[in-house]
């Protein structure tokens, strides 16, 4: 009975391990296969929920769709993730440049409307795809890590344009924690950040998943950032915006949703509170894990106006 039990033991622990190595791979690389990505955890029906639970996402690559309505140039940055391709676009009398940087199975496409914002305002712009998104090499994500090195990778190429010229970061969510490793551990220094919705850790996010399809997040959600780190070559528990924002001397303005999903207002307050600079806070009462100019567009605007007024 006892050697029979644990038999049974033994091929549970390899089937949580199995289920949860499926799932990190799914979760940390994009297929070239057409389709679309799996629907976000709120949206799927109980039976959909329990088909993802035991087979992972769908996870095409992301691909660009459209193009700006400005004037722009497609430009190539060397990263050592690979080569990533970016739109730049210049403004005249330029009061500074930003770059643009997407959340997780995001591309630059999706930031159109933020390029435009800050066009409107005054600044060049130079939206990026992440290694493996848009047009970007590679079919590989690591929801932040490896992508602040192609933060860091963008800034620099942006100093060798203009040593002078201040240089502003914005990124959502993946974005944003990147750029918050980027200047935690690889030195970069932007002039400031504006950051939305980033979160906590690597496995407060996975856990937030967990919990948003009603399964306990323990142990999977532990497995998952476990195998993921081992597949791609990174202690993923470390992944810890928090830490990171202890280190981010920046000027760094922190926007986030109070309906959103998938990052709670502990973590964000954890994030803000750890931020070593000047910093600014709103929160957009109704706003989920999205883009805040769909429900506020003139507030969200005006505070990113605001805060760059200092520069």
């Amino acid at each position: 009975m006892k050697r029979r039990l644990l038999w049974l033991a033994l091929l549970g622990f390899l089937a949580v391990n199995g289920v949860a190595f499926l799932h990190a791979w799914r979760f940390t690389h994009f297929t070239d296969e057409p389709g679309t990505h799996t629907d976000n955890p709120e949206q799927l029906s109980a039976l959909d929920k329990a088909w993802v639970l035991l087979t992972g996402i769908k996870n095409p690559k992301p691909r660009n769709v459209g193009a700006p309505a400005f004037a722009f140039s497609t430009v190539t940055i060397p990263s050592s993730n690979g080569q990533l391709e970016a739109w730049y676009s210049p403004v005249e009398h330029e009061k500074g440049r930003v770059a643009l940087f997407h959340g997780y199975t995001s591309n630059k496409s999706k930031l159109l409307t933020e390029a435009g914002t800050f066009r409107q305002l005054g600044y060049s712009v130079l939206l990026v795809d992440f290694a493996g998104n848009g047009g970007s090499e590679g079919f590989q994500t690591t929801v932040g890590f490896r992508e602040s090195a192609d933060v860091k990778a963008v800034f620099t190429y942006l100093q060798q344009q203009n040593a002078t010229t201040p240089i502003i970061l914005y990124g959502a969510s993946m974005g944003a924690v990147a750029i918050l490793r980027a200047e935690s551990e690889l030195g970069v220094r932007p002039a400031a950040n504006i950051i939305e919705c980033p979160y906590g850790s690597m496995l407060q996010t996975a856990q937030n998943r967990f919990s948003s399809m009603h399964v306990p997040a323990f142990p999977m959600a532990n497995l998952l950032v476990f195998w993921g780190g081992v597949q791609n070559s990174f202690w993923a528990f470390d992944l810890d915006a928090t830490e990171f924002a202890k280190k981010v001397m920046a000027p760094t303005l922190l926007m986030w949703g109070e309906a959103d999903p998938r990052v709670t207002r502990a973590e964000t307050d954890a994030i803000y509170a750890a931020l070593q600079g000047p910093k600014q806070r709103r929160d957009f009462p109704a706003a989920g894990h999205e883009p805040y100019w769909h429900k506020y567009p003139a507030e969200w605007r005006n505070t990113i106006g605001g805060f760059l007024k200092q520069f």
